[in-house]
């Protein structure tokens, strides 16, 4: 094994190169123990690992710590000492969402992807409103979207290659793909899409089929799989925490616990970019500031009666636009507490300063006298 199995780049070697200091190596996190690390070397070594105290707080939030995917700067340590992370290097792609909740944070998925796989299927599973939603995170992770309509032996090919149809509707740049995991249809063409050094994450609902397709790719039974429910087609979720793997055949894979949230953490312009649809057509409006409601002149609502936009196509487009500008308000909002916080605070250490240099100078003549 090599550095470049692992994923390693001329990016990452001038990041590398920046910090590095002697007796530091370079290793990509394979696993995330929540106190410790696992970590993979260029050697093939892995290590169990633990960040140091700088790299914990130069972190302004949790998003910035280290996570599965990431390379970093590893000391190894001798005798009894700990192997510790001595820096994360920049990323080069991030696969994020937000944290499910009211929460305002960041919850990195999985760092340093060329590809996000969204695994689904044609039966209950498929739900083309939470693909959008998936496409505009990995829109904005700067990966390239993968899907796989597992599970294909369970549906009629009809049915199967039309929920392919509406997926590729949403999102032509996608590469979609009808897959078995039980009878290896199409497991090939999703081998085809790695190469050493290519990083790839899998993603989705619990009983999709993730953990079988990950043993398919692998070859052997990595991953536990869980028993199908003969009513549903559904598995058990069978993975419980992220892991990253080096396949036999070359690539690297992260595979991640099941999804039940996919909450939006992206912007305007990468939202608009996956809705173009629906932009080009706005910007017909009569006015730019047109809600697309009762407004005189709009060309959204036109589209729609004349069966140009889909009305469900529409309203998810509005609730994302909603999710983003609320996203955006509560994360201004919370910006502007942590800088009254830390004003606060600057005012109340030069208070106790004042206050211990005044005390300093009343005491200091005493000290002198006596």
């Amino acid at each position: 094994m090599t550095l470049t199995d692992l994923g390693w780049s001329t990016f990452f070697e001038e990041a590398f190169s920046r910090c590095a200091k002697p007796g530091w190596v370079p290793a990509r996190l394979i696993r995330d123990n929540k106190i410790t690390y696992g970590a993979l070397t260029g050697e093939g070594e892995e290590y169990e690992v633990v960040m140091s105290g700088k790299v914990y707080h130069d972190a302004a939030c949790d998003a910035e710590l280290p996570a599965v995917g990431d390379w970093v700067a590893l000391e190894i340590g001798t005798g009894d000492l700990d192997h510790v992370i001595r820096a994360r290097l920049p990323r080069r792609t991030c696969f994020s969402r937000k944290t499910p909740g009211r929460s305002t944070e960041e919850q990195v998925l999985a760092a340093n992807v060329d590809i996000v796989c969204v695994v689904t299927d044609a039966g209950t599973d498929l739900n083309l409103r939470r693909m959008e939603r998936y496409f505009a995170l990995i829109g904005r992770s700067g990966a390239r979207p993968l899907v796989l309509v597992n599970k294909s032996d369970l549906h009629p090919a009809a049915q199967n290659a039309e929920a392919a149809a509406q997926i590729r509707a949403l999102c032509p740049e996608a590469e979609v793909l009808v897959t078995s995991a039980r009878d290896g249809a199409n497991v090939a063409a999703v081998r085809r899409c790695l190469s050493p050094g290519v990083s790839i994450t899998f993603v989705g609902s619990s009983g999709t089929g993730k953990s079988s397709l990950v043993n398919a790719l692998l070859g052997e039974p990595w991953q536990e799989e869980g028993e199908v429910n003969e009513v549903t087609g559904k598995g058990r979720h069978t993975t419980t925490a992220r892991e990253l793997v080096v396949l036999p055949g070359g690539g690297i894979l992260i595979d991640n616990p099941g999804i039940r949230e996919v909450q939006m953490w992206t912007d305007e312009r990468t939202l608009r970019e996956k809705f173009l649809d629906v932009a080009e057509i706005a910007a017909q409006c009569r006015f730019h500031d047109c809600r697309h409601g009762s407004d005189a002149g709009c060309a959204i609502r036109a589209a729609v009666a004349e069966g140009r936009l889909a009305k469900e196509r529409l309203e998810a487009f509005l609730k994302l636009d909603d999710e983003v500008a609320e996203l955006k308000r509560r994360l201004k909002k919370r910006k502007m507490a942590v800088e009254r916080r830390a004003k606060r605070d600057h005012r109340v250490k030069a208070r106790n300063l004042a206050d211990r240099r005044e005390l300093e100078a009343e005491l200091k003549p005493r000290t002198t006298h006596s």
